[in-house]
């Protein structure tokens, strides 16, 4: 009992200890502000033009459309969130370990009285609960923002879908903390492992798409002969790749819990829809739908988190 007690002490004060620097440190403050701002603005801008709209097309999910629609020339605040996401992520975690190696204070660290497994999951807890506060934080002020631009109050089926539009963004930037983690145990330098980093984000958000189309192209090639079969195999290939990416799983998911219109994921051919009542979806059936993006998410960020842990415990660490 008291080992257990004595471990929960050591977690909770360097989880305090990790909070504190974040909260003190430049790097936070910059990229919250730039979040801020942008998102903001985002939704300065669609809230005028929904308010415009409101009067044409009626009130029907229009909190909702704050978080999805796009004014002028900016992007929606999904959009925004959905690209600048991973990038706190990776400011958050790159230098979480070799920087502490890099000052000397890893070792020094590790000679206090706790467990060296505190260390890694006090840091990884500390960078969780700061991209929690930041988008709740920054989810209820948009959210607060928006009703006073339209002057709509939410339902309360709008509320529990941005409730839950809140934690999957949070578990998606969860997921690039972990990778950025790990990248940090996996290499010394600071600047090896930003750009690690960087350049997985990169081929997840640009690239995948490319060699996505590709393998499908030369496993089911499309061609003018190409029968509906072929075409069909071939598309699913490419959306079954593309869906490795962490960044589509959150595009759909968002798309799927902000917009009740959306019933279906994937490929839906005409005999599907022949027939269809048009209509909305309950919130517990728009759940269902995205519910294995969420988990395969939450596994993702499980398993990069355990391969650090792992490569932690059995590193050597010399003063």
């Amino acid at each position: 009992m008291d080992k257990c007690r004595n471990r929960d002490a050591g977690l909770y004060v360097l989880f305090r200890k990790e909070l504190a620097d974040h909260f003190r440190s430049r790097r936070f403050t910059i990229v919250l502000m730039l979040i801020a701002v942008t998102c903001l603005a985002s939704i300065y801008s669609a809230g005028m033009g929904i308010r415009e709209a409101v009067s044409k097309e009626g009130n029907e999910f229009v909190f909702l459309r704050l978080f999805t629609s796009s004014g002028g020339s900016l992007p929606s605040f999904a959009a925004f969130i959905s690209f600048l996401g991973p990038l706190v992520g990776l400011a958050l975690g790159f230098d979480s370990i070799n920087g502490e190696r890099n000052r000397g204070t890893l070792s020094r660290l590790l000679s206090q009285p706790i467990h060296r497994d505190t260390v890694i999951n006090g840091k990884f807890l500390a960078g969780l609960a700061v991209l929690s506060i930041m988008i709740i934080t920054l989810g209820l002020s948009v959210g607060g923002f928006g009703i006073i631009l339209t002057g709509i109050p939410p339902t309360l089926e709008e509320l529990g879908r941005m409730l839950i539009f809140i934690f999957i963004t949070i578990v998606y930037m969860a997921l690039w903390l972990a990778v950025s983690q790990l990248f940090s145990l996996l290499f010394k330098q600071t600047a090896t492992s930003a750009l690690s980093g960087i350049a997985v984000w990169l081929f997840f958000v640009v690239f995948i798409n490319l060699f996505a189309g590709l393998i499908a192209d030369g496993i089911f090639p499309v061609t003018d002969q190409a029968g509906a079969v072929e075409i069909l195999r071939n598309q699913r290939l490419r959306q079954g790749i593309n869906r490795l990416s962490p960044t589509l799983l959150y595009d759909e998911a968002v798309v799927t819990i902000l917009n009740p219109g959306v019933r279906t994921l994937g490929l839906v051919l005409l005999d599907q829809i022949e027939g269809a009542i048009p209509g909305v979806l309950p919130l517990g059936q728009s759940i269902l739908l995205i519910w294995p993006h969420i988990v395969g998410m939450i596994a993702a960020t499980a398993l990069c988190f355990a391969i650090g842990y792992v490569y932690f415990m059995k590193q050597e660490i010399r003063a």
